[in-house]
């Protein structure tokens, strides 16, 4: 009889196709290191997908948006609602890509900004410098 090695997963489930979409751009374009499945609240459960700790930026990667998925149904979308603005109120960036982000041009940029704010804090803030250019734009 042969024995299998088991892979343990939060949940019993493997990281969706996306998130490993996004794990392997990642890492190809230099990314700097992330935490998985990160749990941000001290009283809730909530986690992200990934999370920056240097910059207080969590990355969730949306699946199931053309599928009427979780995400975009009635009790979903305002339990996501929710849990980005209790991240945001607790001084987190929160990042969210569809399939449509996930691609090289647009990890690059997001790989830039939390170098720089890895090294020199939040460099850009909208409300400060709204006269300048966004230095990560297209």
């Amino acid at each position: 009889m042969k024995l299998r090695a088991r892979l343990v997963f939060r949940d019993g489930k493997p990281p969706s196709r996306l998130e490993s979409r996004f794990e392997t751009l990642w890492r190809a374009l230099g990314g700097p290191e992330l935490q998985r499945e990160f749990r941000f609240h001290p009283v809730r459960k909530w986690r992200a997908d990934f999370a920056h700790l240097p910059s207080r930026t969590l990355i969730e990667v949306e699946g199931g948006i053309y599928v009427s998925g979780r995400h975009n149904r009635r009790a979903g979308f305002a339990a996501d609602l929710e849990k980005y603005l209790e991240a945001a109120l607790a001084g987190w960036r929160v990042v969210r890509l569809g399939p449509n982000e996930l691609t090289a041009a647009h990890i690059v940029r997001l790989v830039a900004l939390l170098k720089i704010a890895q090294i020199h804090g939040n460099i850009y803030d909208p409300v400060t410098t709204n006269t300048q250019r966004n230095p990560f734009s297209a």
